[in-house]
């Protein structure tokens, strides 16, 4: 007799698939991938950022990238992350209205996430602060290729500005007052600020000073200084070697002076004695009054430092009056020289004053003098460039096929039939804003 003491069968029931739509498992295939390719990305500038030395990665205010505004795109974007979860929950609900109204108000959202973005993007178009074959208007380091780099942009601006002025003078026209006080500013930072600093880094044996230089150069166009004490004390040395170099230039610039002045006067007495020995060697004009009353002071003062073997002799006068001009030309040489040295200081003098200017000090001349867009130095700046549109890039891509899905979803009636493509969409869009919220820190806090 068999005895049952309650053991049963037991039965398995199969499941034909897995207990997710198929929607939603071709979504999270998908979503797989990308969490792949942006943890490889974010991975990419995590070392990047963290492995450079000190010093030499960009912080957010040198490349014109604002903490709050990025901050407020975050609160946007999270923001729209709650919308879509209330219309997800308005759909389950079968409040299609309303829940198209939080979809609407998450389209809405995600659009300004967008122009947000569009207008950090134009900042930094703006300024010069993207990447670029061959070259950018960003170095590395304040070297002789930037200082190269900088002379060739203003001289092609010079050049073009020049030519157009040629071609309207030609026809009795003059150059808009506008384009006419760029040729000046140009031409003045081609002279008191490229080629001072050219000639400062050829002359100055030592390499430290030939570096004090372009580096001054690099910080008059573009400085930044670090936030905190340390960027203070930078920007207060800054400042302090703009007040050294007036000083000094002021000294030099009077010493010159005093020898323009006396070789002016040699010319000048020079210029009498040639007139005294022409005077000599022109014949004897006859007369009665043989009295040396007739003769100028000059010529009687020629006369008297001539040689007892010269004084009467045409001949010697000559001769004379050839060495005298020889002198006078190099007379004429050193001066010409002593001059132009003379307006160089000048025109240093007046650039340093501007340079001393509070904002120029603050923003540079390529913030005052935007439009001429100068070649400024940021330290890895070009990798920051790369790294930061590449990423901001393929997020704002993503945004942006997520604003389409919204589009194609609210042609729907977004009723509880509806709802499972609300999930599906909703996970997309918290994806996104995930992403967001790894950037934003990275890329505005550190």
């Amino acid at each position: 007799m068999a005895h049952d003491h309650g053991h049963t069968a037991v039965k398995l029931q199969y499941q034909p698939a897995l207990p997710i739509g198929r929607g939603k498992l071709c979504l999270w295939l998908f979503l797989s991938t990308e969490i792949m390719f942006f943890a490889g990305l974010i991975g990419t500038y995590i070392v990047l950022r963290f492995g450079a030395p000190p010093g030499t990665w960009p912080a957010p205010h040198d490349v014109h990238l604002q903490e709050y505004v990025g901050a407020f795109n975050t609160f946007v974007l999270i923001c729209s992350s709650v919308t879509i979860v209330l219309a997800l929950e308005a759909s389950k609900q079968n409040q299609a209205g309303l829940s198209k109204f939080w979809m609407v108000l998450t389209f809405l959202l995600g659009s300004v996430f967008l122009g947000v973005k569009g207008y950090e993007y134009n900042e930094k178009f703006k300024h010069g602060i993207y990447p670029a074959k061959p070259h950018s208007r960003i170095y590395e380091k304040p070297d002789l290729y930037y200082v190269q780099g900088v002379k060739l942009s203003l001289a092609k601006r010079r050049d073009s500005l020049a030519a157009h002025q040629g071609k309207l003078q030609q026809d009795g026209k003059s150059l808009p007052e506008e384009k006419a006080n760029d040729l000046v500013v140009l031409n003045n930072l081609l002279t008191n600020l490229v080629q001072w600093t050219e000639l400062k880094a050829a002359r100055e044996e030592d390499t430290l000073a030939r570096k004090l230089a372009m580096d001054k150069m690099a910080k008059a166009i573009y400085p930044h200084w670090h936030q905190g004490k340390e960027g203070d004390e930078a920007k207060e040395l800054y400042e302090a070697s703009l007040v050294d170099e007036e000083r000094q230039i002021s000294r030099d610039l009077a010493a010159l002076t005093t020898d323009l002045q006396k070789a002016q006067a040699d010319k000048q007495a020079r210029q009498a004695e040639v007139e005294a020995l022409e005077k000599q060697s022109k014949p004897p004009e006859k007369t009665t009054d043989a009295s040396p009353a007739n003769l100028s002071a000059l010529q009687v003062a020629a006369i008297q430092n001539q040689p007892a073997s010269e004084g009467s002799s045409p001949a010697s006068a000559t001769e004379r009056k050839t060495k005298v001009l020889a002198e006078m030309g190099r007379l004429d040489e050193r001066i010409a020289a002593l001059d132009a040295e003379q307006k160089r200081m000048n025109g240093r003098l007046e650039l340093l004053k501007e340079l001393k200017d509070e904002h120029v000090t603050k923003d540079g001349l390529a913030h005052k003098y935007e439009h001429l867009r100068l070649p400024m130095v940021i330290p890895s700046g070009n990798m920051w460039a790369s790294t930061y549109f590449l990423l901001t890039g393929f997020h704002a891509i993503h945004v942006l096929v997520g604003l389409i899905a919204f589009v194609l979803v609210l042609m729907y009636k977004l009723d509880h039939t509806k709802s499972h493509i609300l999930e599906n969409t909703g996970l997309y869009w918290h994806f996104v804003d995930l992403v967001w919220i790894f950037l934003f820190p990275l890329l505005y806090l550190f």
